[in-house]
């Protein structure tokens, strides 16, 4: 901390040191500048960013695709699928394709929407309600976040 000082001797001292004058805060009435190595702490943060892309985690969007007239084998099936995408932490997707005459019957499409997430309930909750999406009906899961 130098305090106010002309940009000419700010420069000098910069030169001196062998270091850059660098400016933080670009207000006109009031510049802060900082004498400081440029390259070293472009590096930094570079390296900060890094270590932090390696610990955050990304979570997928994974799909069960279902049908209105999925037999009760099959729907468990994927059932067990979607619980083990929810416990590995990814999102799940399900979705409900409407084939000809099948688009007579949505609401049983929301009724077997409905019991599908009434049984991953232990391990997720409905991020997004079943909704149309032209001949496609849409859910979102995701997983419940452990405190």
């Amino acid at each position: 901390m130098v305090g106010v000082v002309p940009i000419e001797v700010a420069r000098q001292r910069a030169e001196q040191a062998g270091l850059d004058l660098v400016l933080i805060s670009p207000n006109p009435t009031n510049p802060v500048c900082r004498i400081m190595d440029f390259g070293k702490f472009q590096f930094e943060q570079a390296k900060r960013e890094r270590e932090a892309r390696k610990k955050q985690k990304t979570i997928e969007v994974k799909e069960v695709g279902l049908k209105l007239t999925t037999e009760e084998h099959d729907l468990s099936f994927k059932l067990k699928n979607a619980m083990r995408f929810l416990e590995e932490g990814n999102r799940v997707k399900v979705n409900i394709r409407f084939r000809g005459r099948e688009m007579a019957y949505t609401s049983r499409g929301y009724d077997v929407m409905r019991d599908f997430a009434e049984r991953v309930k232990p391990v997720a909750t409905v991020d997004r309600p079943a909704r149309m999406e032209g001949r496609n009906m849409v859910m979102f899961l995701a997983p419940i976040k452990d405190n």
